[in-house]
């Protein structure tokens, strides 16, 4: 077996794995790759790590699938993103297609003790990874003092007023000025040994091993050439299939533009997405109302991308494409503009990350980034996923089971969903 076909081997099986176990929404998909790529493989480390969470949570899309997703993209190159983003998102897609496929067969899971059990495991690993990345990313009072800002800039905001996607691109925003300014003369200092640059480079014993690629492997010429093809691609379908869909009226075309659109316009990730496909899909009679929200139902109980959503919608329409066809077409059209746009940007990313006010800047943003996982563990995966003194006592013991006894993350959700069943 050649080595890239190793790779990408390694990382199909790796995010089958995730996407088989990782309940809990996009901040506790973040949890579950730090606790595997960055805490078990060493793919990478705490500042490459937060620097690529820091890049897809700008980029519009599902951040979690786009972190994925550039994960695969620098271990196997296009073969590895492409392992990547298939085995971390069939599962649930397959889940939710059967599910609308066998509807009726279905009742109400949202009081289910193995689903309370498994929320409260997402709160103990994102609580793991918030602890351990401040450790890392946090170890002065500036740095906290940035990750605090933007937790209370997330916490004080209310939705009302600021859309939360908006106040999430601010706080990194704000956290890259601080850091330009604030932090610039000490981003090399003790607790900070070496910049981004150097980190991103792995030292000669750690290439022996293949613990993780160069970064200057996702930087040559035809890395970015390729990037910006891929960024032209994503403007003309955005553009492109609105039109086509005009002229032709293909059912279709149509199918493909609705979910194109969709996963290229929302920042915030699955929830965000949910009112615009419900305002494409519901009132055109493409999915009636009810299954609407009796697959959003079910996709909160699946592993994986909450974005699978998508794979039930296709699946449940009315008119046009509709089955296994519908949901194949839909769930390629939703996740297509977010691998376009790894592509497009990471090549770049990585050679802007070298130069030296930019690896200021991205101190602060990945301090900024704590701040913003800090703030979700609170809302929505604290509130959500504790709702009763049963559901704490399991999140701790959960959290005590994964930080200091090093259990798995996977085997710390099968334990707590069965736990949750037992017990809730």
């Amino acid at each position: 077996m050649t080595v890239a076909l190793a790779r990408t081997a390694e990382v199909a099986g790796s995010f089958l794995r995730l996407g088989l176990t990782s309940f809990g929404g996009p901040v506790a998909h973040l949890g579950y790759f730090r606790e595997t790529f960055v805490g078990r493989r060493s793919w990478l480390d705490d500042r490459e790590y937060a620097d690529l969470v820091a890049l897809c949570q700008m980029l519009p899309g599902p951040a979690s699938s786009q972190v994925g997703m550039g994960l695969g993209l620098r271990r196997a190159g296009l073969p590895g993103l492409a392992a990547a983003w298939v085995s971390f998102t069939l599962p649930s897609a397959v889940l939710l297609t059967l599910f609308a496929l066998g509807l009726s067969a279905f009742g109400d899971l949202g009081d289910a003790g193995w689903l309370l059990g498994l929320k409260a495991a997402a709160v103990a690993v994102v609580a793991g990874a918030v602890q351990s990345m401040a450790r890392t990313l946090t170890p002065d009072a500036r740095r906290a003092s940035i990750a605090a800002a933007a937790l209370i800039l997330m916490l004080v905001v209310p939705d009302s007023i600021v859309p939360t996607a908006l106040v999430q691109i601010a706080a990194i925003v704000l956290g890259g000025v601080l850091g330009l300014v604030w932090l610039k003369r000490d981003h090399r200092g003790a607790n900070d040994q070496k910049p981004l640059a150097e980190a991103a480079a792995p030292t000669t014993a750690t290439a022996a091993v293949g613990s993780h690629v160069p970064a200057s492997r996702l930087g040559t010429r035809g890395a970015r050439r390729l990037g910006i093809g891929a960024l032209i691609a994503f403007a003309a379908l955005l553009f492109g299939l609105p039109a086509l869909t005009a002229t032709t009226g293909d059912a279709t075309v149509r199918l493909i533009d609705i979910f194109y659109r969709a996963g290229a316009l929302v920042f915030g990730g699955g929830h965000v997405v949910l009112p615009l496909l419900e305002a494409e899909l519901v009132p055109t009679g493409l999915v009636d109302h009810d299954t609407f929200l009796a697959g959003y139902g079910a996709a909160q109980a699946v592993p994986g991308p909450l974005f699978t959503f998508a794979a039930f919608l296709g699946a449940s329409m009315t008119t046009g494409p509709s089955g296994i066809l519908g949901a194949g077409i839909a769930l390629l059209a939703i996740f297509l503009p977010a691998g376009l746009l790894v592509i497009g940007i990471l090549p770049f990313w990585e050679r802007l990350r070298a130069w030296e006010p930019a690896t200021a800047a991205l101190t602060g943003v990945n301090a900024a980034v704590v701040g913003l996982l800090g703030a979700a563990l609170y809302d929505p995966v604290f509130v959500e996923g504790i709702t009763s003194p049963a559901t704490l006592a399991l999140a701790v013991a959960a959290f005590v089971a994964g930080t200091m006894w090093k259990v798995p993350a996977w085997a710390t959700v099968i334990g707590a969903g069965l736990a949750g069943w037992l017990l809730l």
